[in-house]
């Protein structure tokens, strides 16, 4: 019974301080079961195997008294029968500190940007409790991103969670780009960019343009790469909030947190949970999706101390939202910005389905009461304007009633007055990158609804920044 009771609650003997080891005794792919005669290890405990201790092993289920069965974050090449495990005494660590600002990381805190690696300094558990409830704020406050169709229609809230929806190719990557420009130029503030499953050539590309723009020094790169074994994918978020975690309750520092993709993760946790032989869940997913997801997210939350705001890309299978990975991500999140690939392809950067995207935030007593009735009023003459849509394809506009032609008239004027050129794209599009200000943006917006601007051709409002500009633009042609 007492052997029992150790295997479940995952405590180990009072030699469990001194590294012991065991060996293998079964390699299936990057599952392996070890043997430790002196007694188990605890969960999530770190293991080395290999030569040299290049294999690193995370303990993720007891079989028996003296088994363990792990899962390998790196390759297993040249892993056998026989070979000797070491375990380390506790879990995973990676470093945290103001010296890992301007560096990219991996899994294991190592560096991969070619630079000298990080000797000294503290180290941290990857497995982290959530901030307790007694010590969160609870108090709304909008989190400006320069950026006029998402301050407008779906504000982000500091601390909150945004969910970035949004199938292949439509704009999540670039927008997360210029999410992190704005942070670094305008608020006083961290960003820490979490690649999970990204591609070796996107990651080089943003590291590349953060160094070029000046914004890598106060920016923190972790990749799980899309060859890395799903161990390390799955993994390497909990890595990421770690090093979030010290700016906001060490420093007192606010951080956005950029984690591109959430999808990528539960892929991973998928794969974890095949390679161990657990039955698969709807859809093919595991059967523990909902609890992994959670431990990620509910470490997300402010503090007296700072606030960890999180931006999530969420690559949505077939455009299909109600697959189960994009329905447990939605009841996490305060805001959602749905990225419509239509939109895309009509050239309104950045897509964002104005009619989709939703902000818990959008309410008066939070945003203010003529914030919230310019964002309804913009909604409900586009959503009129998707109403007459089918009308004009089969009928024509002359068909319409007088009213009808000015609803269509101000839906086609906002939407190419929330488009916006970004920063981050100055080098493909030759426009210059505009910051708005959200008071700038709502003028506009309220100027458009009051049919200021009905006799203005629609291309003197698209892609610019303040409403003035389409004016001075006028003056220049």
């Amino acid at each position: 019974m007492t052997d029992t009771t150790a295997i479940s609650t995952g405590t180990v003997d009072a030699n469990a301080t001194r590294p012991r080891e065991g060996e293998v005794v079964r390699v299936r792919g990057s599952v392996i079961d070890a043997r430790f005669p002196h007694g188990v290890p605890a969960l999530n405990n770190e293991l080395r195997a290999g030569d040299s201790g290049e294999v690193v092993i995370e303990v993720v289920n007891h079989l028996d008294a003296h088994t363990i069965r792990g899962i390998a974050l790196t390759p297993t090449d040249g892993l056998a029968r026989g070979s000797i495990v070491t375990d380390l005494g506790g879990p995973l660590r990676v470093p945290v500190g103001t010296h890992l600002l301007g560096r990219a990381f991996n899994v294991f805190g190592e560096t991969i940007d070619r630079g000298p690696p990080i000797d000294g300094g503290q180290r941290r558990s990857i497995h982290q409790r959530p901030v307790e409830l007694t010590r969160q704020v609870t108090k709304m406050e909008p989190f400006l991103t320069g950026i006029k169709v998402i301050d407008v229609l779906s504000p982000l809230e500091r601390g909150g969670k945004a969910g970035l929806f949004g199938g292949a190719g439509v704009g999540k990557t670039v927008v997360i780009m210029e999410l992190i420009h704005n942070t670094v130029s305008k608020h006083e503030g961290v960003s820490l960019f979490c690649g999970i499953g990204e591609r070796c050539r996107e990651g080089e590309e943003l590291y590349r343009e953060l160094k070029q723009s000046g914004e890598l020094k106060n920016t923190v790169l972790v990749f799980g790469q899309m060859n890395d074994p799903p161990g390390a994918r799955f993994r390497v978020g909990h890595a990421a909030l770690t090093m979030a975690e010290y700016f906001r309750d060490d420093q007192r520092q606010d951080v956005l947190l950029l984690i591109d993709n959430v999808f990528r993760f539960i892929q991973a946790g998928s794969e974890v949970s095949g390679l161990m032989g657990q039955l698969p869940s709807r859809l093919g997913y595991q059967p523990t999706l909902g609890t992994e997801l959670a431990e990620l997210e509910e470490r997300i939350c402010s503090t007296p101390s700072g606030a960890i705001t999180s931006v999530q890309a969420v690559y949505v299978p077939a455009d299909d939202f109600t697959d189960p990975a994009a329905v447990h991500t939605f009841g996490h999140l305060s805001a959602t910005i749905v990225l419509s690939r239509k939109r895309a392809s009509e050239g309104l950067y950045p897509a964002v389905d104005p009619l989709q995207s939703r902000s818990k935030l959008l309410v008066p007593h939070v945003v203010g009461q003529r914030h919230y009735s310019i964002a309804q009023e913009i909604r409900k003459t586009l959503a009129q304007y998707e109403e007459l849509k089918d009308i004009i394809a089969m009928l024509g506009l002359e068909e319409l009633s007088q009213e009808d032609r000015r609803i269509v008239n101000r839906a086609r004027r906002l939407e190419r007055f929330l488009t916006q050129p970004f920063f981050v794209t100055e080098q493909f599009t030759g426009r210059e990158g505009r910051f708005v200000e959200l008071e700038d943006a709502l003028d506009g917006c309220q100027r458009i609804l009051n049919d200021e601007f009905a006799d203005r051709p629609e291309r003197d409002l698209y892609m610019i920044g303040r409403i003035e500009e389409s004016r001075e633009l006028r003056v220049e042609s």
